[in-house]
């Protein structure tokens, strides 16, 4: 799950920038410290049940002070999302092997990474990229784990082409841009995708892209709320299709032939399954949709 802002869509408070006076600042974590969560703090982290509320309220609000995000203020870096995907026990049985990496796409506290470690993946084919350092240091305190976890942290910023995450261009097997893509109007989201598809390995096996995002019924811009000044761009499953086709016919590496699988379920809150492949690059893109708060805050 994706936590940061782009660097020009950063949350926009005025006055008192961490100030708790704002929508998105949740008092009460109840609803979002689900079992997974738990468990993996109690298990993973070795965290006594009796302390784990207390210690992430204490990590929380030590985060807030640096970055006021609607992700950290609604406690979302316990939505252990990638769980969630229904292609994780695929994702999870390749890591496995040892033999395949994974890029988490705006990793916030790498709570994702984490839950791969605790399931088995080893965590040196695991990397995460985020606008910000102090997210991989308050993952390291909400975890507890800086000499247990050998994952690789990337400050970097997707769009600039000269900073070290494309170092990795060619070499990636398995991505998630989990809530990710909605932080940007349609432009960005297009720029993107075409990154996403250079960082892919491509391989007979496929490479994959997981993730979720904000989705609407109706497709179009609507205003950022925490930012008034940027906007978002929300898909439906005919939108996000065209997206990728438009990705296709401006990478320059055998994308413009694309095969299509869409299989995807309509329902009032979520498009799921959304599956593409292409067949000059073996690549296979999967991505669910959820018309649901994730780092967006809604009027």
């Amino acid at each position: 799950m994706t936590m940061a802002q782009s660097s020009t869509q950063t949350v926009s408070i005025e006055n008192d920038k961490s100030s708790k006076d704002v929508p998105w600042y949740s008092k009460d974590m109840t609803s979002q410290l689900g079992a997974p969560a738990r468990d993996l703090l109690e298990r993973y982290s070795k965290i006594p049940a009796d302390e784990v509320e207390t210690h992430i309220y204490s990590v929380r609000d030590e985060a807030w002070q640096v970055f006021p995000y609607p992700c950290i203020g609604q406690f979302r870096f316990l939505d252990l999302g990638i769980s969630l995907n229904p292609n994780y026990e695929t994702v999870l049985e390749r890591l496995k092997t040892g033999k395949e990496n994974f890029l988490d796409l705006g990793c916030c506290f790498g709570q994702d990474l984490r839950k791969l470690a605790a399931d088995g993946a080893p965590s040196e084919n695991l990397y995460g990229v985020d606008l910000r350092p102090e997210f991989f240091d308050m993952g390291y305190k909400l975890f507890r784990d800086r000499e247990l976890l050998n994952a690789n942290f990337i400050v970097a910023d997707l769009f600039d082409s000269n900073s070290d995450l494309h170092s990795l261009n060619g070499k990636v097997d398995i991505i998630s841009a989990g809530s990710f893509l909605h932080l940007f109007n349609y432009e960005g989201q297009i720029d993107a995708c075409k990154v996403i598809v250079r960082l892919l390995r491509e391989t007979a096996e496929g490479s994959v892209l997981i993730g979720r995002q904000v989705g609407s019924s109706e497709a179009g811009e609507v205003v950022h709320h925490s930012n008034p000044g940027q906007s978002l761009f929300r898909h439906n499953s005919n939108s996000f299709k065209k997206m990728w086709e438009e990705v296709g016919g401006q990478t320059p590496s055998g994308l413009s032939k694309w095969k299509n699988m869409w299989k995807h379920q309509m329902s009032e809150k979520r498009i799921i399954g959304v599956i593409l492949s292409c067949v000059s690059l073996h690549l296979r893109c999967s991505e669910m949709l959820e018309s649901r708060m994730a780092c967006v805050v809604y009027a």
